[in-house]
């Protein structure tokens, strides 16, 4: 299995409901380091497994709604609480449907599976990984 991941990062903040969470509850920053990791099978024509630079631009775009946002506010969020776990697959399924509609470039439609890893500090981090379905 090959492999590409680009990386980039995100700065928000939230807050969490549940004793489970202690302390934040309150209203907190984070920085995020998020990487994702793009397989497949087999190489494009051109050697490669997707086109970094589409892959990059297409996390900055999947990443810049919640930039220097407070998640509590926005609406697709609502009633959620925005965990490393959870956001990793949010960023997934926006990096999935890039994959699917074309956004990656020719070879992107070739795209296996998709790893999706917010560092949320240098001690701890979340993946969600998954197969990019196709419709």
């Amino acid at each position: 299995m090959y492999a590409v991941e680009v990386r980039d990062h995100v700065m928000i903040a939230h807050s969490f409901r549940g004793d489970l969470f202690g302390p934040a509850q309150a209203l907190h920053g984070a920085t995020f380091i998020v990487d994702v990791a793009f397989f497949r099978k087999e190489l494009t024509a051109e050697g490669v497994v997707v086109d970094i630079g589409r892959a990059h631009e297409a996390l900055k775009t999947v990443l810049s709604p919640l930039n220097y946002r407070n998640l509590d506010d926005l609406p697709q969020f609502a009633g959620c609480n925005t965990t490393t776990e959870f956001l990793s697959r949010h960023i997934f399924d926006a990096m999935a449907k890039a994959a699917r509609g074309g956004a990656l470039g020719p070879g992107g439609e070739g795209i296996d599976h998709i790893r999706v890893t917010l560092h949320e500090s240098h001690v701890a981090r979340a993946w969600f990984e998954g197969l990019v379905a196709r419709a």
